[in-house]
């Protein structure tokens, strides 16, 4: 058994010593997460704005764009102070606080995108009840169920570690890793390990797994329809299935790297892909819809000019 002492903060080892490079990262990373900001900010503006975005789809676009500026101010601000920290501490409740906040917002992330695939799955293959199930009041309800389902989920994850007694406090993240935690504990029972890898499949498996029915039914469906509405499904669904394609690879990475020994891979990439979903996902969801899809662009046109 490890040798118990009061842990009241954790050091984050992977930023390193970056020595005068730091303030080249500061304003790489301040100017980026800013571009995140404006991005995700004038697309809800534009939908909020234009009535005829007023639909279903666009208000979950609009609850994701909210979520992506909410998890990137998970990571951003504590991740820019360190910077120019020479310790790179963080202390437990600022730990749990953005540990919370950042898997809280990445379970927002995998069921909004499960929600728009199950809209995009009634449009397309029950176009004539599409009014009646997917309603703004229907969707409205969504976007709760979302919310309370990733907060009561980490809830109950998180419920395992708040009294664990830490006999270790070096992470090697740039962030608090919920896994590098439990690991860090006194003693780690086979109920922690099983609530981890619970809190993993009901984020991830579980929202993964209702998206890819959805579109498995949506493909189904364009292969046996017109060459017009084929390209109409194409258009609507490529941004979403994009976005999935990149949250799962970027969720696989972090998991793969809190998990096993990735020694073979160079340290500086090895920490550039622990933060790739994290760094890369708020900015391409506004792009690779506010460029696609020609409703928004249409409006986005027209809001600034």
């Amino acid at each position: 058994m490890k040798n118990s002492t009061e842990i009241m903060s954790f050091v984050l080892t992977a930023y390193g010593d970056i020595g005068k490079l730091k303030y080249l990262y500061f304003i790489i990373m301040l100017l980026w997460y800013i571009s995140i900001c404006v991005a995700n900010t004038v697309l809800i503006v534009v939908i909020y704005v234009d009535r005829r975005l007023h639909e279903p789809m666009y208000i979950l676009l609009c609850n994701l764009f909210v979520n992506e500026m909410g998890g990137s101010t998970a990571i951003y601000p504590l991740l820019l102070s360190q910077m120019f920290s020479d310790t790179h501490e963080v202390t437990l409740p600022w730990c749990f606080l953005q540990m919370g906040y950042l898997y809280t917002c990445a379970s927002v992330e995998f069921c909004s995108l499960a929600a728009m695939a199950y809209d995009r799955y009634v449009s397309i293959c029950h176009p004539l009840h599409y009014n009646a199930v997917m309603n703004t009041g229907r969707v409205g309800m969504i976007i709760l169920l979302i919310w309370g389902y990733s907060f009561a989920n980490f809830l109950f994850s998180f419920s395992f570690i708040i009294h664990l007694t830490f006999c270790g406090n070096v992470i090697d993240k740039v962030f608090c890793d919920h896994h590098l935690i439990i690991k860090l504990a006194c003693s780690v029972s086979v109920i922690n390990n099983i609530s981890d890898l619970l809190f993993a499949f009901v984020t991830i498996v579980i929202p993964f797994s209702l998206t890819f029915i959805s579109y498995v039914k949506i493909l189904n469906v364009c292969l046996n329809t017109s060459k017009e509405n084929k390209q109409k499904a194409i258009t609507t669904c490529t941004p979403q299935v994009v976005s999935l394609s990149n949250m799962f690879v970027g969720s696989m990475f972090h998991f793969l790297d809190s998990r096993f020994d990735v020694a073979l891979i160079p340290d500086k990439a090895r920490i550039f892909l622990s933060v790739y979903l994290l760094i890369c996902q708020p900015m391409m969801t506004p792009f690779i819809y506010g460029f696609y899809l020609p409703k928004i662009r249409q409006s986005c046109k027209h809001f600034f000019v």
